[in-house]
């Protein structure tokens, strides 16, 4: 296993004094908005990828983006490393510390700005969590679409750093499709405006780049959401399977019907039976597998969808199938899927969240693979995920405390992404690179192709200090993971000098 940051990079920057570095960021934030000691700093040494820790030289805590830009402007001056942080809720160390870093913590820019029920537009600031944008505007009749499962909790300058979707992204898209505008700060402090409060903005694209840029390019101050009517009917059912083959072969059989319905979600008997202990969601404890689906539209259009999608599945194999009674019913079924990741914790001490994407019709092929590779490995996984895109959610189980799980279950989860690549998937559906997967981009991309996302990240922020060491690998960091791991025979970038 490399270490979580390529030693490579240290000598990167100039070393910021750090009681320089304190006394500069104490006369831009007033007040108790620096935090420098340890023990204040330990909530913030990682996200919500636990297994990977780091503690930042400090936490800034700016309440506005005039004392952003402020604190931006003084980390560029000294040379220090800056790593921009939401919610903490992201699953990629994409908000992990880097050595002697400034993290920017962003919670406090929490505001709805204007909300504009005819343009049907939001103007938020980027500590707003994603569900309160949602409940704003419902009495407008209204709704923001991307729903990560842990909309309740994260932010959406999160969301747009990791270009966040959610189990109703299968037919509302992910968050790059329902922004308009960003504003943002480049590391030296200057105010960029990128999109439009338009349909279209002219010239290149560059709210799209930076849409899922991880903090790599820019500091999200303010974003300009899309908002939808919210649907006048709403169905939903579950459907349960024999075996995981069968439930997605069902998931092939809908989308070659043409449908699309608003969400179609997977989970296996493993993910289920801990989903309904901890959620009591209703959920049938015999099946090996169940899909829940949800097709929404004007009325009568929905349940006929639902109907058509329901002969689907029983044609695919399901022994059972359960339409939801009412609004209550339907929310319980998905508060057992969106339970889904704390439930692992009856399961075992602690899970390992991998994210990957793979064409719908190896999903059948896929998921028997990743049981083969459990077993190899000696870990259990629960699978859940957006079945209709084909975005995968393994959860592998292991305990921290017991010696190697954690190295096993790494090994395991970066197995489990390159089985992705190789049936022609990605390695991130909506999670990010972050630190998780820096290695397996290695597999995805070729050095030409690293070097051409390496020459935006230098034109945005030529000091590299913006999220240093994360979502793009240094060529020499894949030449040595390539001496590690051989695939159909030959290590990854034989040209490059092994260290």
């Amino acid at each position: 296993m490399l270490d979580h940051f390529d030693a490579r990079l240290d000598g990167a920057f100039g070393a910021a004094d750090p009681a320089e570095l304190a006394r500069r960021l104490r006369a831009v934030l007033p007040g108790d908005r620096l935090i420098v000691s340890p023990e204040s700093m330990r909530p913030y040494e990682s996200d919500g990828l636990a297994a990977y820790r780091g503690m930042p030289a400090a936490v800034a805590l700016p309440a506005d983006a005039d004392e952003a830009a402020a604190v931006l402007k003084v980390c560029r001056e000294l040379g220090a490393p800056v790593v921009a942080r939401g919610a903490g809720t992201g699953l990629s160390g994409g908000a992990l510390p880097f050595p002697g870093s400034v993290l920017l913590a962003l919670g406090k820019l929490n505001r709805i700005l204007a909300i504009d029920p005819v343009a049907r537009t939001a103007r938020v600031q980027p500590g707003v969590r994603n569900l309160a944008i949602s409940e704003a505007v419902k009495p407008y009749g209204l709704f923001y679409a991307p729903d990560p499962s842990s909309q309740l909790a994260c932010s959406i300058g999160g969301n747009v750093a990791e270009n966040a979707g959610g189990v109703h992204c299968l037919k509302y898209g992910l968050t790059v499709h329902n922004i308009l505008k960003l504003e943002a700060l480049t590391i030296e402090g200057e105010r960029l405006t990128l999109g439009s409060d338009a349909l279209d903005a002219p010239g290149f694209d560059l709210m799209a780049l930076m849409t899922g840029s991880e903090g790599l390019l820019a500091v999200v101050t303010e974003i300009t959401v899309r908002l939808l009517p919210l649907p006048t009917d709403i169905q939903a059912m579950l459907a349960a399977f024999p075996d995981a083959g069968c439930a997605a072969q069902a998931v092939a059989n809908i989308i070659a019907a043409g449908i699309t319905p608003a969400g179609l979600e997977m989970m296996d008997a493993l993910a289920l039976r801990a989903a309904e202990a901890f959620a009591k969601a209703g959920y049938p404890l015999g099946a090996q597998a169940i899909l829940i689906c949800e097709c929404d539209g004007a009325p009568g259009d929905a349940e006929a969808e639902l109907a058509h999608v329901a002969e689907l599945c029983r044609a695919a194999g399901a022994n059972e199938i359960h339409h939801a009674r009412d609004e209550a019913e339907r929310l319980r079924l998905w508060a057992g899927r969106k339970a889904a990741f704390p439930a692992m914790g009856r399961l075992a001490p602690d899970y390992y969240c991998i994210d990957g994407t793979i064409p719908r019709r190896r999903l059948p092929d896929v998921l028997a693979r990743i049981g083969e590779l459990s077993r190899a490995q000696g870990l259990a996984v629960a699978n859940v995920f957006h079945a209709g895109d084909g975005n995968l959610h393994p959860l592998i189980l292991y305990d921290a405390s017991a010696d190697g799980e954690l190295d096993r279950a790494e090994a395991l989860g970066g197995a489990i992404l390159e089985l992705c690549v190789e049936v022609g998937g990605t390695i991130t559906g909506e999670h990010g690179v972050g630190r998780e997967k820096i290695n397996q981009m290695c597999v995805q991309f070729t050095p030409d192709e690293l070097e051409a996302f390496a020459a935006i990240k230098a034109a945005f922020d030529p000091a590299g200090l913006l999220n240093p060491g994360k979502a793009i690998p240094t060529l020499a960091r894949c030449a040595e993971f390539g001496s590690m791991h051989v695939h159909g025979g030959q290590t990854a970038f034989p040209e490059l000098p092994r260290f």
